[in-house]
């Protein structure tokens, strides 16, 4: 998201989000077509949920960064990128965050290899014919590493890279572990709002 806010700059982030928009929209009138209904109340239940997640995750996630690294105060992920933004930015690079990386990293990322590794092991073991298949717990645990450790890792490759730092990196690598196993769950939805809330909690200073 720094990348891309330092490229297009604020044109070119009003230009994706307007984007966004309109694909939601689209989306939204292409469900409604189908006969599916929108319930309002829903978006409340998910983001008093994904609020719970984002504090708890968090709390977690540091307390365990504290315990491994003897010394160093826990850390949060955008605390250790040390990115001078204004606040309206940052908020914008918080919510963009729950948006583009998790659509990135989760859908694309960890969809993907979950897709991958449970073809690889449907081949490799028999399916009975016409039962129901199996949750592939070896899959989702596979893909969901891989994912964090590849979501760790590309916050330090590049031109607008952080500085590499290992409780940095540990704690990227535990909360996008986190955001894999809500996705995987809990689906895309909650994985979001719950990456977004966490990123606005922290550069508002109330995490």
């Amino acid at each position: 998201i720094k990348q891309i806010i330092a490229l297009v700059g604020d044109p070119g982030m009003f230009a994706i989000g307007l984007l966004v928009i309109l694909t939601g929209l689209w989306v939204v009138h292409r469900d409604r077509k189908a006969g599916l209904k929108i319930r309002p109340k829903y978006f409340g239940w998910m983001l008093a949920e994904s609020t719970a997640y984002a504090v708890v995750v968090a709390f977690i996630v540091s307390r365990l960064v504290g315990a491994l690294y003897y010394n160093v105060a826990p850390v949060t992920a955008l605390a250790a990128a040390q990115v001078e933004l204004p606040l309206s930015k940052m908020l914008a690079l918080s919510l963009g965050a729950g948006l583009y990386e998790e659509l990135v990293f989760r859908v694309f990322l960890v969809g993907g290899l979950f897709w991958v590794f449970s073809r690889v092991r449907r081949r490799t073991k028999p399916v009975v014919e016409g039962a129901a298949p199996p949750r592939d717990i070896p899959a989702y645990l596979a893909a969901a590493i891989l994912g964090a450790i590849v979501f760790s890792a590309v916050h330090y490759v590049g031109a607008y890279g952080d500085p590499f730092q290992l409780p940095s990196f540990t704690f990227r690598f535990l909360f996008g572990l986190a955001l894999n196993a809500l996705f995987l769950l809990r689906g895309f939805g909650i994985a979001a709002w719950t990456h977004a809330i966490y990123d606005v909690l922290v550069v508002t200073n109330t995490l």
